[in-house]
């Protein structure tokens, strides 16, 4: 009796060692989380908390926690990536408004110096100064147009649109500019009407943006293009050049803010770097999608897919 007493009794303190042990090493372990956790949201690290355990309830915390990091994680580098892009766009906002601000003061300079300027000498000058303020109007309204879309402030009904009848009329805008500048124009469009879901003034502003984009980028390909073509669901525009084209290394980066190629900036390509941003917003905006491919000297393809529509 005596004996299995005894037995009982190190039996028991064997179970309550263990379970000691035990909670001391989920202690441990939850310690360790803490710590790790508080370390990486300082340094804001990408790092994940690992952990080898056989405790189901810290496994499941283990999943819950890293899922948060991960999370965490994506918005830290999107606000990051917003900082950079805000800082870039302020700076070209400066630079944009700076420039002919600058010839405005310089004509305005002219003419109060000039008191006994001809006629003609002041007309000019004049002309000067309008052009350079309608050049700053239109970047104004153009950063307002973004703002208005990224803030869902826009009044674009989505309706029924005939996006052969909308695209033949752009492209066809752009005909007399295409054969002055020596280039070919290639037009492949259904005469049978193709209906899609959108709005003809959004999907008129992207043509015209797309088509501007292939004419001051595509020029020296010596040809630009339009075609229209669907599947079952889709309807897709493409709108192409044989240009100088877009270097891998860019293509996921043209639809950002204030984004532009090197010679973006040069005044033969002077933009607000804001036009193929504003142009997938007004996609995303008909519920439809953008794409980018472009081989140098090839082909280079921007086209929009946009929800098919039954007659």
């Amino acid at each position: 009796m005596i004996i299995i007493l005894l037995i009982i009794i190190v039996v028991l303190i064997g179970i309550v060692i263990f379970q000691w042990k035990t909670k001391k090493e989920q202690n441990q372990t939850i310690q360790y989380m803490n710590e790790k956790l508080q370390g990486i949201v300082q340094e804001k690290s990408n790092e994940k908390i690992l952990v080898t355990t056989s405790n189901s309830q810290i496994q499941q915390l283990l999943i819950s926690i890293n899922a948060w990091l991960d999370h965490h994680q994506k918005v830290q580098a999107t606000h990051r990536k917003m900082e950079d892009s805000m800082k870039k766009m302020l700076a070209n906002i400066s630079h944009d408004l700076k420039t002919p601000l600058t010839v405005v003061l310089g004509y305005i300079e002219m003419l109060q110096l000039q008191g006994s300027a001809s006629e003609g000498e002041r007309q000019r000058l004049l002309a000067g100064v309008h052009a350079k303020t309608l050049e700053v109007l239109k970047i104004i309204h153009t950063f307002f147009d973004l703002a208005k879309l990224e803030a869902g402030d826009t009044d674009y009904p989505i309706t029924k649109i005939n996006v052969c009848e909308i695209s033949r009329k752009n492209i066809l805008s752009f005909y007399d500019m295409v054969t002055s500048m020596g280039l070919n124009i290639t037009i492949t469009i259904p005469e049978t009407p193709m209906y899609a879901l959108g709005n003809e003034e959004a999907l008129d502003r992207v043509l015209n943006n797309l088509l501007s984009n292939a004419l001051a980028y595509g020029a020296d390909g010596n040809v630009i293009g339009l075609t229209v073509r669907n599947d079952e669901t889709t309807i897709y525009i493409d709108v192409w050049d044989c240009g100088k084209g877009i270097d891998e290394y860019h293509i996921d980066s043209v639809f950002e803010r204030m984004y532009t190629l090197e010679d973006s900036r040069n005044k033969s390509f002077q933009g607000s770097g804001l036009g193929l941003t504003i142009t997938k917003r007004l996609v995303e905006m008909m519920d439809g999608s953008i794409q980018l491919s472009s081989i140098p000297y090839k082909k280079t393809i921007f086209t929009i897919a946009l929800k098919r529509m039954m007659y």
